[in-house]
């Protein structure tokens, strides 16, 4: 499962953009994690540039997952959607697990993925996209969504680091402190129904 997240760099505190707006210093990186949703770990972390796209990303998160480790579903949401993505999650030979965007056309059979992503647009169009999500297992994505959560509540919402070179290395122990965190303890959930 691959993920973003915006951590704030430095700024003013709430109360100040409140009373006054934003100034020009308010800046943040964003964190890109791709995580094993049957183990809990952080397989792949990168910061970037708050204007750097998840798609331009997931190329450089799948080559920091070693070559040889097989990867069965990538999932993200319809930000992955691209044509770029689509062949990067082939070349790995993984499964997707990524909505079309609204709006979306078929693509034609040749491009990567294309396959796939056709027969994701045909389910929607002849039930829904609830529907879809359900039957391709696409709401394993909330274990990204619940490691984004943890990643700004237990480690803070803000990098403390001033140069990229510190904040990229902030990130980096910040994975390793939530790896260990899931390694010794983590929870079992259950759904109720």
């Amino acid at each position: 499962m691959v993920d973003s997240t915006g951590l704030k760099v430095f700024g003013e505190g709430e109360w100040k953009v409140r009373k006054h707006g934003y100034s020009k210093r308010h800046t943040w990186r964003k964190v890109h994690l791709a995580m094993d949703a049957n183990t809990g770990q952080i397989c792949a972390a990168l910061m970037t540039h708050q204007d750097v796209g998840d798609a331009e990303v997931l190329p450089d998160l799948l080559d920091q997952i070693p070559a040889g480790t097989p990867i069965g579903v990538v999932g993200g949401d319809g930000a992955y959607d691209t044509r770029q993505c689509h062949a990067v999650i082939a070349a790995r030979e993984a499964t997707l697990s990524i909505p079309p965007r609204d709006g979306a056309a078929p693509w034609p059979q040749r491009t990567p993925g294309a396959a796939w992503r056709n027969d994701a647009l045909d389910a929607i169009g002849s039930s829904n996209r609830r529907e879809w999500k359900i039957s391709s297992g696409y709401h394993r994505r909330s274990h990204a969504e619940t490691l984004m959560y943890r990643l700004k509540m237990l480690t803070g919402r803000s990098l403390a680091a001033r140069t990229i070179s510190a904040q990229a290395t902030e990130v980096a122990i910040r994975a390793g402190v939530l790896n260990r965190m899931a390694a010794l303890a983590r929870p079992q959930s259950v759904r109720i129904t």
